[in-house]
């Protein structure tokens, strides 16, 4: 099966849009409709149903999705395994939620991993949170990062950060109190911070943003006022330079991240290499 096809594919279900997955694929919207009806074909099924510019998936396509996303990406790492040289002689896959590559400290762990390991060829990928064991698990990746490590027996877990979740807004003098009136951001942490965050009888109230992304969270906050918990690698800067500040008397949530992987990975002794690298010390709550 052509790649391309697929890759089509995932764009359209992305966009819902043919004409947009046209411009974001540099191609025209008729090569498009070709690309989908060719796989449309292949399949012997429509992936795709088209009423009056509403564009949305069928039970077919539904069900192609999570292959076509796995192909992909199986496929991308042959193609960097294949390639390896003999001064590049292992790939690594490192699998995390986008809410993980946006914290300060992991692009200069990456950056330093080179420095010190190596041989090694590194790909990294954005994985929702609930799929990360099973990627781990079918090898689709070779090491987590993530605030959740799955229960899941012959998983090696090491904790190589602790963090704090805060909750903050652009008013210097907020308290929990004042936070009633806020609209409310809301960051989607994960299982235990959502049971957390349902305590906080001031937080009860619909977000008027609810999101993955924290930089978005953070930029949402930093230019309208509102209130919602970020992870203090992330608005650690924006707190001293006095863009957000904590709100005085709220919780501070205690978290930690973690690299998981399989104990019988062939790639142990990388693996390893890598953990020895150690990430930014700890940001404290400021």
């Amino acid at each position: 099966m052509d790649t391309e096809l697929l890759r089509t594919f995932l764009e359209v279900t992305k966009t819902r849009h043919f004409g947009r997955a046209a411009d974001n694929l540099f191609l025209t919207q008729s090569a498009v409709s070709f690309r989908i009806r060719q796989l449309e074909t292949q399949l012997g099924n429509d992936l795709f149903s088209r009423q009056r510019g509403n564009v949305h998936l069928t039970a077919a396509g539904e069900r192609l999705q999570p292959y076509a996303e796995a192909i992909l990406q199986t496929w991308g790492r042959a193609r960097q395994d294949v390639a390896l040289t003999e001064t590049l002689n292992q790939q690594v896959t490192v699998g995390a939620s986008s809410l993980f590559w946006e914290f300060d400290g992991i692009s200069d762990w990456v950056s330093r991993i080179y420095q010190h390991v190596d041989g090694l060829a590194l790909r990294l990928e954005s994985i929702p949170r609930q799929s990360l064991a099973k990627q781990l698990l079918d090898n689709s990746i070779d090491v987590a990062i993530t605030s959740e490590p799955p229960k899941i027996e012959n998983l090696q877990v090491t904790k190589v950060r602790e963090y704090q979740l805060q909750l903050v807004t652009k008013d210097k003098d907020c308290t929990m109190e004042k936070v009633k009136s806020l609209p409310l951001v809301y960051l989607d942490w994960g299982t235990r911070f959502s049971v957390e965050h349902s305590r906080i009888v001031e937080l009860q109230k619909t977000p008027i943003m609810h999101t993955h992304s924290s930089k978005m969270a953070m930029e949402f906050l930093i230019n309208n006022k509102g209130v919602g918990f970020l992870p203090s690698p992330v608005v650690a800067a924006s707190v001293q330079e006095g863009l957000l500040f904590p709100v005085a008397d709220a919780p501070v949530m205690e978290q930690s991240l973690y690299l998981v992987w399989r104990e019988d990975t062939e790639k142990a002794e990388m693996l390893e290499s890598m953990l020895a690298v150690p990430f930014n010390q700890v940001i404290e709550s400021v």
